[in-house]
């Protein structure tokens, strides 16, 4: 047994350790739950950095170290361990979700400073991580469901935390019930993998799938393990409840977008393309659904003026981008953009969290302007996650959308490069509007004029997101095919490409419309004298409907929504009392 299969239990287990530690005794430990819960992921991601420091030291082809724990099912010929995996796939993820996480973990002692519940909502942060942990680290499909299941319990406690105001209890049971629906299509795909295969062990499965299972099955299966990635990655049509999401602590929407829940469905996707490149229709369905919500999600990112709303929004709309490289077989490409979004997305949900508590509480953007003068640390740090994530060179979000739109481009898929390119247009235009609204022209309020920059406990972490933001684009251009993608390769091979532009025509197009798309916004909402809500006024009503996301929300409502109450109020007024009471009475005659 190798130093790297040793250790791996370690890693999901000192969270989850301290998880239980800070529920119980949390509020005796007082301040100290949160420096607690915080060096409990730091030291996961030691750990995490030592095991695969030593899985890169085995040959390109033998790095896949699996630890047995345990047999936890064992029923005639049907046996599923717990076992956990570390292979370049789980290493990239469980990087990311401990080092980002230790940095949110971080910046949130000093955000719930003075709240009366800080112990409990560190055991749930912490719990959180370790379920993420265990779902990448899962050696089989049962052991990453429980952190499926895991995150979902997790995510319903922390949106939920403030659960004395009724909007974040029903955005709570909102999330939860949403993706429920994925979910539940999800284990229906598992227990068909049961029944074809007799294990859900991913080594068996994925070595012997091409002689077990038909193009239809393939194509079944994979479509209902695309269920459960749409829900927890808030992909259209499950998308509706991440921009709700947005009730819970600012460190909450900053581990779900940048590090944990919805990153799950890409992940899961990618771990299982060996059954879907069995299917002539899952892997285009991924790619049509990606780009769907990414345009669709961009557009009502532009319309909103909750500050993390427009960052909500945004997060749907970087995800299907995601989706889109996968469903193009780009794994590599699919996963350095995951690990670019990790940065820059948590540095602007921090950021927009330093914000909020400079502005004593408020998110309405309208309320804010002029703020770089009093928050210059939050501005400069904000400005580079936003300028990353516009497609800027040579910012990691640069390299992560021109090697998606070099795929599309190289692949023959002019109709996805054109429409992505859009998307990245309209991107680069509500990043703007969000910068320029929020500390650009005067301040709009008496909160604005008197906002102060954050204390250094919670700056420190924008920093240190901030160079990862520019850094993190090391991990692609030290090669032609993406170091990162090399490093992947053996777990979810290369991606083909045929003639097209060259890459400096690629680079030159993208820049132009991100820099277009900011001097557009500029203009219309960063130019001194020039009115920032006029624009908007001149778009009605389709302003306002972008704003409550077309409402689709609204269609939910009347179609599933109102009937279901009305026959469950019918069943229990009607059904219940006039046959189930009266029965009863009958029978005690």
């Amino acid at each position: 047994m190798t130093h790297a299969v040793g250790i791996l239990w370690v890693i999901p287990a000192v969270p989850l350790a301290m998880s239980a530690v800070n529920l119980f005794f949390g509020r005796r430990l007082g301040r100290w739950a949160g420096v607690a819960a915080t060096v409990a992921v730091a030291v996961s991601f030691a750990v995490s950095l030592a095991a695969v420091l030593d899985l890169v030291t085995f040959g390109a082809d033998a790095r896949t170290a699996v630890q047995h724990l345990f047999d936890w099912i064992v029923s005639g010929s049907f046996t599923v361990g717990a076992d956990l995996r570390l292979d370049p796939l789980s290493a990239t993820m469980i990087l990311v979700v401990t080092g980002v996480g230790a940095l949110i973990h971080l910046y949130a002692i000093e955000y719930m400073r003075g709240d009366p519940r800080d112990g409990r909502f560190f055991a749930y942060l912490n719990l959180f991580v370790a379920f993420m942990l265990i779902l990448v680290l899962g050696g089989n499909y049962l052991v990453l469901y429980v952190g499926w299941e895991g995150v979902g319990l997790c995510s319903y406690l922390l949106i939920g935390f403030w659960f004395e105001k009724v909007a974040n209890a029903e955005a709570a049971k909102k999330a939860f019930i949403t993706t429920r629906i994925g979910d539940t299509l999800m284990l229906v795909g598992l227990a068909v993998l049961v029944f074809r295969f007799g294990t859900l062990d991913f080594e068996t499965i994925f070595g012997s799938a091409a002689s077990v299972l038909t193009k239809d099955a393939a194509t079944v299966v994979s479509l209902l393990l695309l269920a459960g990635a749409v829900g927890k990655s808030a992909q259209i049509p499950l998308h509706v409840w991440l921009p709700d999401a947005m009730a819970g602590p600012t460190p909450v929407s900053a581990l779900i977008h940048a590090a944990t829940m919805v990153t799950a469905g890409v992940y899961l996707v990618i771990r299982s393309h060996v059954l879907f490149e069995l299917s002539n229709v899952a892997l285009p369905a991924v790619l049509v659904i990606g780009l769907a919500t990414a345009i669709f999600a961009a557009t009502c990112a532009i319309a909103q003026y909750d500050i993390k709303r427009v960052l909500a929004y945004s997060t749907v709309s970087q995800i299907g981008y995601m989706f889109m490289a996968v469903g193009m077989r780009a794994y590599g490409v699919a996963m350095f953009f995951l690990v670019a979004h990790a940065f820059y997305k948590a540095l602007l949900f921090l950021g927009a969290g330093s914000v909020i508590h400079g502005m004593h509480d408020e998110q309405d953007m309208r309320r804010m302007g002029g703020l770089r003068g009093a928050m210059p640390i939050t501005f400069v740090t904000m400005a580079i996650g936003a300028l990353s994530q516009a497609g800027i060179p040579v910012l990691a979000g640069f390299y992560a959308k021109d090697a998606l739109l070099d795929v599309a481009q190289h692949t023959d898929r002019t109709a996805v490069y054109v429409l992505a390119s859009f998307a990245a247009f309209l991107t680069a235009f509500y990043l703007g509007r969000l910068m320029f609204l929020t500390f650009f022209g005067e301040p709009r309020s008496e909160a604005a004029e008197h906002a102060h920059e954050s204390p250094a406990v919670m700056w420190m972490p924008l920093a240190i997101l901030a160079v990862g933001s520019i850094g993190a684009g090391v991990l692609w251009q030290t090669s032609p095919e993406g170091k990162l993608s090399l490093f992947l390769e053996p777990v979810v091979g290369a991606v083909q490409l045929g003639t097209g532009m060259t890459s400096t025509q690629l680079v030159t197009i993208a820049t132009v419309i991100a820099v277009a798309s900011l001097l557009l916004a500029w203009v219309i909402y960063g130019r001194r004298g020039s009115d920032p809500f006029a624009f908007r006024a001149r778009l009605e009503p389709m302003a306002t409907a972008a704003e409550r996301g077309w409402y689709v929300d609204r269609a939910y409502d009347v179609v599933f929504v109102q009937p279901g109450r009305a026959f469950a109020t019918a069943t229990a007024t009607v059904f219940d009392a006039k046959v189930v009471d009266s029965s009863i009475k009958e029978d005690r005659k």
